[in-house]
């Protein structure tokens, strides 16, 4: 019985460590030096997400060029807009949100501007195509 438990014990913390080094202990994901997925024009995405057709797109890192609209500007964000249609509620199309490195460089471009950037896709909310941990690749 005793050899018995001690195998249980041995398992059940042989199971614990792996979950600690391989699951909850991961490393966080370096979008920047991440290689993209998907290399496409802003329009084709958008298009794409607009269309119905975009899923496959969610949940991967992807490379974008076209012309930046404008760029949103907080204390402690700066948000590159890329602008396809008037919706009803404002300017509809892609919003990418920067890593903290990218911000002065962000807010030095004169709008509209061409520009190349790279970000994780997180979806589309019926409005705007997002993505976040962008890094700028030329502008």
């Amino acid at each position: 019985m005793k050899k018995i438990l001690l195998i249980v014990v041995i398992i059940a913390l042989a199971g614990g460590l792996y979950g600690w080094f391989f699951v909850y202990n991961k490393p966080h994901t370096n979008f920047e030096n991440s290689k993209p997925d998907f290399k496409l024009s802003a329009q084709q995405l958008f298009n794409d997400f607009s269309g119905g057709k975009g899923e496959s797109y969610n949940g991967k890192v992807i490379e974008i060029n076209g012309t930046a609209q404008k760029a949103d500007i907080s204390d402690t964000l700066v948000t590159l807009v890329f602008v396809f249609n008037e919706g009803m509620f404002g300017d509809e199309g892609i919003r990418c949100l920067f890593i903290p490195k990218f911000y002065n460089r962000l807010k030095a471009i004169t709008y509209p501007a061409p520009v190349t950037l790279k970000g994780f896709c997180a979806g589309y909310n019926d409005t705007d195509v997002i993505l976040e941990h962008c890094s700028l690749i030329k502008n």
